[in-house]
C-alpha cells in the first residue's frame, strides 16, 4: 500500500520543496495552504487555513485516504518587529499558525496513522530561532522554541503507538519568509542581495541554503528505514551558522 504525507504550509518554498521530496519517494502526497496554486508533487491539494479548518482538512484525507503515514508541520508566519510593538492580535496569530495548528493537526493525525498499521513519523518545521536568535522577531522564536519542546513531549507520548517525533530546524533557507524578514536590521545593507550576501557569510559554508536542503533532511526523518532509531531529537540544518561562536 502507497504510503500518504500531508504538508501544511505546502506553496511556500520549504514546503513544495517537501511535496515534490516525498512525491519522488512514492508517497502520496496532500498539501494543505491558505494560497491555491499549482505545486508539483501534490496528489491531494486542499485550499484552507490549517489553524482553523483542521476539521474540513482531515474530513477530507479521511474520505480520500483513510490513513496517514506522515505529518509535516511546516505551515508558519513570522512577525518581524520589536516585543514591546507587538499587539496581542499579532501574538496570537503567530501562536496559531506555528503552534495551535500542529497541535490540532497531530489530534486529528493520530488515529489516521493507527489506522495505517504501519510505523508513522510527525516532522515539526522548528527553526534555530528555537535555539538561537535575534532581535525583533521574539514571536516567531517563542513560538519555534515551543514547538521543540512539543517534539520532545509529543515523542515520549507517541513513542508505544510507534509513532516518532522529531524536529527540523532550518538557518537560513532561501525563501520568501528569508527575504521578507531581511529588513528588520540585524544585518546592515541596503539591498536584499547585499543582505543575503553578509547572511551568508555569517555561515561555515559561506552560503544559505536551499529549500530542497530541508526537504530531504525531512524526508530522512520521516523514513522508517532511514532513522527508526530517532525520536525527540532536533535536527539543526543551518549551514553551520549555530557552530560558530557569535564573537568570531
Amino acid at each position: 500500500m502507497t504510503r500518504s504525507v500531508l504538508v501544511t504550509g505546502v506553496a511556500g518554498g520549504i514546503g513544495s520543496a517537501t511535496a515534490k521530496a516525498f512525491s519522488d519517494a512514492g508517497y502520496t502526497v496532500v498539501g494543505v495552504d491558505r494560497q491555491n496554486r499549482p505545486i508539483d508533487g501534490v496528489d491531494i491539494f486542499i485550499q484552507a487555513d490549517i489553524a482553523t479548518d483542521t476539521d474540513q482538512i482531515f474530513d477530507r484525507i479521511r474520505t480520500d485516504i483513510g490513513s496517514l503515514d506522515v505529518l509535516v508541520n511546516n505551515a508558519a508566519i513570522q512577525l518581524a518587529k520589536p516585543l514591546v510593538e507587538t499587539t496581542p492580535e499579532e501574538w496570537d496569530s503567530v501562536m496559531a499558525s506555528n503552534l495551535r495548528a500542529p497541535f490540532l493537526a497531530v489530534r486529528q493525525a493520530y488515529p489516521l496513522m493507527i489506522a495505517s498499521g504501519r510505523p508513522c513519523a510527525i516532522v515539526n518545521v522548528s527553526s534555530v530561532h528555537a535555539v538561537q536568535t535575534s532581535a525583533n522577531i521574539a514571536a516567531y522564536a517563542a513560538s519555534k522554541g515551543a514547538l521543540l519542546a512539543l517534539t520532545r513531549a509529543l515523542a515520549i507520548e507517541m513513542a508505544p503507538h510507534n509513532i516518532r517525533v522529531n524536529a527540523v530546524l532550518p538557518g537560513a533557507i532561501d525563501t520568501y519568509m528569508l527575504r521578507d524578514g531581511l529588513g528588520r536590521g540585524h544585518l546592515g545593507g541596503t539591498s536584499v542581495e547585499e543582505r543575503l550576501d553578509m547572511l551568508a557569510a555569517k555561515t561555515v559554508n559561506g552560503r544559505i541554503g536551499q529549500p530542497y536542503e530541508i526537504a530531504q533532511a525531512i524526508l530522512f526523518l520521516a523514513d522508517n528505514d532511514r532513522s527508526s532509531f530517532i525520536t525527540g531529537q532536533a535536527l539543526i540544518a543551518d549551514g553551520g551558522a549555530t557552530a560558530r561562536l557569535s564573537t568570531e
